[in-house]
């Protein structure tokens, strides 16, 4: 006499069903909507913001950079990496700025001496003194 239910591999084998992989994904789907919200929140408002504003080459041996810079904590000296660069690629002249405690926005002009003719300048790094 034959049985009237399907044969069925998976019970006979032991095999279950599983929708453990519900709970792994929605773990992960909370885990990383949290952190994406958090790096994005973070990364929003940085300790310090630098915009070039324009630069000219005034000569074969000086450029002039004109650049903004706002600052989270004003009340720490700041100092600036103002390079220029040659057709090469090539850093042929770097001054480093002290901007002084004080202002929250801050415009400046710097003149960097260079060993060559620059085509181009550029503010390389703002860090707190």
């Amino acid at each position: 006499m034959q049985s009237q239910e399907p044969f069925d591999y998976n019970d006979r084998y032991g095999v279950k069903k599983g929708r453990s992989w519900i709970a792994v994904a929605l773990i992960t789907a909370i885990v990383g909507v949290g952190w994406i919200t958090w790096a994005g929140l973070y990364h929003s408002k940085p300790e310090m913001r630098v915009q070039l504003i324009s630069f000219t080459v005034d000569s074969d041996r000086a450029v002039s950079v004109r650049y903004f810079v706002e600052r989270q904590s004003p009340e720490a000296a700041t100092i600036c990496t103002v390079i220029a660069r040659d057709f090469y690629k090539d850093i042929v002249g770097q001054i480093d700025i002290e901007i002084p405690a004080g202002k929250e926005k801050v415009e400046l002009v710097s003149v960097v001496p260079t060993r060559s003719q620059a085509v181009n300048a550029d503010v390389s790094t703002c860090r707190v003194k």
